[in-house]
């Protein structure tokens, strides 16, 4: 007689990003068992910064998407033991007492409350300068009471995009976690809503849903959601993260000292520190950690688009010949747009180049090295507010795929660059769906499934030479007054 042996027990990631909805599914040791999108409607966007997205449209998305994916698996979805959402930072709906959006879904970029924004900024100043944060024009609080000033009632309660699908995932009302509460002005210091901006901008109390860490078990998978998804009655749903901090999650960075630069259209710098960081400037505010830790992070207005003018097709032979050619003979600041947020914050800020390239490979590196030497000045900038920024680098992002930028950032940095397989917000949020099921904690989640590749080490027969081409780098940056 023969014996089948069980099929291994994996959990479920979803993101719900602008355009579609992504989930995967994945084991204990961190290997991608499926994987399945579903498009969504694009945002309408309009006069006034609107900026909306029909939020009916996410749950038959997602269930849609978790059918697929369940159904790919050996035993049809039975082996999912925990899932997790992950979604826009910032995206808000109101919803009736059942749950049903009563409207459409303010995305993360509206700026239809950026007043409101700066009310709430001045209302609760002494609040956001013991968390080392300020309220954006775009933060979710205004948005939250413009919809209040639009609203008769307090009957409404207020959905983060995660919050709707955990609803309907369990069945009822689920709590919220304080990552994708912080732009709705959730205290993640105090624990606690902030009452009197609440109160000032005539928000109702009861609108806002509770807030538990991220990892938190909220509920688990009803009979309803079962039989529209795949996933199993009792299935674990578990808190997720914003994208920015999924994404942080899925490259392992997940420890005080931990860092990772994500190289994408812009560059970003994440990392993890065991006491709250505070930056005069605004450029550096923190998340909390699902451990209670707090997870700094900066965007910048370089990255990825520095390379905007150049053919996808023609990357490759440009990589090949600026690697020919070694380091570059001019220094350029690579910024396409008007202003810098990070590492120094500028609205005078403008791209330059000093010198004049000696060919079309020579402009190529010298705009490689431009954006490493931008990370190389937040990393120091890091530093300099006492935080410890431990190496390797972690790596993620479209950038990190071209060999070259890699050895590049690690030269400029002086420290080895660790390149992540996963480093997608799904997979991030699956690694949180397993904290506490699969694994322990989140810790232990990390260490168990996030896969990397090689170390890149730095190349010590250019490191002088780029260290001098730093050096005018930062000093034409104070020249220009943008950085003090």
């Amino acid at each position: 007689m023969s014996t089948t042996s069980p099929s291994p027990e994996v959990v479920a990631g979803i993101d719900i990003a602008t355009a579609a909805v992504r989930v995967v599914c994945v084991d204990a040791q961190g290997r991608i068992r499926a994987e399945t999108r579903e498009p969504l409607p694009p945002p309408r966007r309009g006069a006034g910064g609107r900026s909306e997205q029909d939020a009916r449209a996410w749950w038959p998305a997602v269930a849609a998407t978790l059918r697929r994916a369940t159904a790919a698996l050996p035993s049809g979805g039975r082996e999912v033991v925990a899932v997790a959402t992950s979604a826009t930072s910032g995206t808000v709906v109101l919803a009736d007492g059942a749950g049903e959006p009563v409207g459409p879904a303010l995305m993360y970029d509206d700026r239809r409350a950026a007043e409101l924004n700066a009310r709430a900024q001045r209302v609760g100043a002494p609040r956001w300068q013991a968390l080392g944060l300020s309220v954006g024009p775009t933060a979710a609080l205004g948005r939250i009471a413009w919809l209040a000033a639009e609203e008769e009632g307090d009957d409404g309660k207020l959905l983060h995009t995660p919050d709707l699908i955990g609803r309907r995932l369990t069945g009822g009302p689920v709590a919220t976690d304080w990552s994708h509460a912080l732009k709705s002005g959730y205290d993640a210091r105090l624990g606690e809503w902030p009452a009197e901006v609440l109160d000032a901008l005539g928000v109702p109390p009861g609108w806002l849903p509770p807030v538990q860490p991220p990892a938190t078990e909220v509920g688990t998978v009803c009979a309803a959601a079962a039989h529209e998804t795949g996933l199993p009655v009792g299935c674990s749903v578990r808190l997720g993260m914003t994208d920015g901090c999924a994404g942080q999650i899925a490259t392992g960075a997940v420890r005080p000292g931990q860092f990772v630069g994500v190289l994408g259209t812009t560059y970003v710098l994440k990392g993890v520190t065991r006491e709250l960081v505070h930056d005069p400037t605004g450029a550096l505010y923190s998340h909390r950690h699902p451990d209670g830790w707090w997870l700094p992070g900066g965007a910048s207005n370089t990255g990825g688009e520095a390379l905007a003018h150049v053919p996808a097709d023609r990357l490759p032979a440009l990589d090949r010949a600026a690697a020919a050619r070694g380091p570059a003979s001019v220094v350029t600041y690579p910024l396409r747009r008007e202003g810098e947020r990070f590492p120094f914050v500028s609205g005078e800020a403008r791209g330059f180049v000093l010198g004049t390239p000696a060919d079309e490979a020579d402009r190529h590196r010298a705009e490689l090295e431009g954006v490493a030497f931008l990370e190389r000045l937040a990393i120091e900038r890091v530093r300099e507010l006492g935080v410890p920024v431990e190496g390797p680098l972690w790596a993620a992002g479209g950038g990190s795929r071209s060999a070259l930028w890699t050895r590049v950032r690690a030269t400029a940095l002086g420290m080895p660059l660790r390149v992540a397989d996963h480093a997608e917000t799904a997979f991030g949020a699956a690694l949180l769906a397993a904290s506490g099921t699969l694994h322990p904690d989140l810790a232990a989640s990390a260490t168990a499934m996030v896969r990397t590749g090689r170390d890149i080490d730095p190349d010590e027969t250019e490191r002088a030479a780029l260290d001098e081409s730093y050096a005018a780098f930062t000093a034409a940056l104070r020249e220009r007054g943008w950085l003090t």
